[in-house]
């Protein structure tokens, strides 16, 4: 399954603690995230298997319910969502589980403050919008006038000139003769 950057892009969080978790959702709720919430590492993969394409951040605590824990679960989605920005969180230092797969994956270890985590997932959401503005088809075109204009900037900014300025008034600007 491949990202759709035009979702909106969502905040999904891994709590089996549901004070923290609602703590969590409450405060990426302020965010422009859609949140989703799961207790457990299995349900996160549901969720995932299907929302990935929109999911932009992953909050998790390390320790779980059920089988997989918390590092398992940032495992799965660094080998088959890449994109997903993810943060583990936990009270016990986590050095010793974590390897080269989750390299890039962020520790915060608990308590948390909750500005950390606001700014955890608003790199987050600039990431996403980074990647479909870059993914955006006008944004070859703009890449491909600028690549143009450096061959040639006089005759380029004259074409742009005359296609986009000349003969058009601007509003408010009185007009020349």
């Amino acid at each position: 399954m491949g990202r759709d950057v035009g979702c909106s892009r969502v905040a999904l969080i891994v709590e089996d603690d549901k004070e923290l978790r609602a703590l969590a959702v409450a405060l990426l709720e302020e965010t422009d995230l859609r949140v989703v919430e799961a207790s457990s590492a299995e349900e996160a993969l549901q969720c995932l298997n299907y929302l990935a394409g929109e999911v932009a951040f992953l909050f998790a605590d390390v320790r779980l319910p059920c089988l997989m824990s918390g590092v398992d679960l940032a495992r799965t989605v660094r080998l088959k969502w890449p994109w997903i920005r993810t943060v583990l969180t936990s009270d016990t230092p986590l050095e010793e589980e974590l390897d080269k797969a989750l390299r890039h994956v962020r520790f915060m270890p608990k308590p948390w403050r909750p500005l950390e985590l606001l700014m955890e997932a608003e790199r987050s959401a600039e990431a996403s919008r980074y990647e479909a503005i870059m993914s955006h088809p006008d944004t070859e075109v703009v890449g491909t006038f600028w690549a143009q204009s450096q061959q040639s900037p006089i005759a380029s900014s004259e074409a742009f000139t005359r296609e986009h300025v000349d003969g058009r008034q601007h509003r408010g600007a009185p007009r020349c003769r």
